[in-house]
């Protein structure tokens, strides 16, 4: 898969993302900054690394497969992981502009 491929399909992902929300925020994931990092391998499989609002969150489970199937549907893509950390700690910062004023931030 070459360079282009792979930008086509992480643009795709960034798409995708945005169509999963948060239960307890109204706004997505991926505006959210709940997405740290997008890994796409030659063979087309997608490594998603996130973090939740709140490590306790009640989605904590949920969550990351609403994530993986989101992405799953992309063409081009074989396979997805999804892997939770929780380093560094999100917050507020980490979301976009749009997330921001959505919610009153800005």
């Amino acid at each position: 898969m070459d360079p282009q491929q792979k930008a086509i399909i992480e643009n795709q992902a960034v798409d995708a993302l945005r169509n999963v929300y948060d239960p307890e925020i109204p706004v997505n994931v991926y505006d959210l900054g709940l997405i740290y990092d997008i890994i796409i391998d030659d063979h087309g499989q997608v490594q998603i690394v996130m973090t939740l609002t709140n490590p306790n969150c009640p989605v904590a489970d949920s969550m990351p497969l609403e994530v993986k199937n989101a992405v799953l549907g992309i063409e081009g893509v074989s396979k997805v992981s999804v892997e939770m950390v929780f380093e560094p700690e999100w917050n507020k910062e980490m979301m976009s502009e749009a997330a921001m004023l959505e919610l009153g931030l800005i």
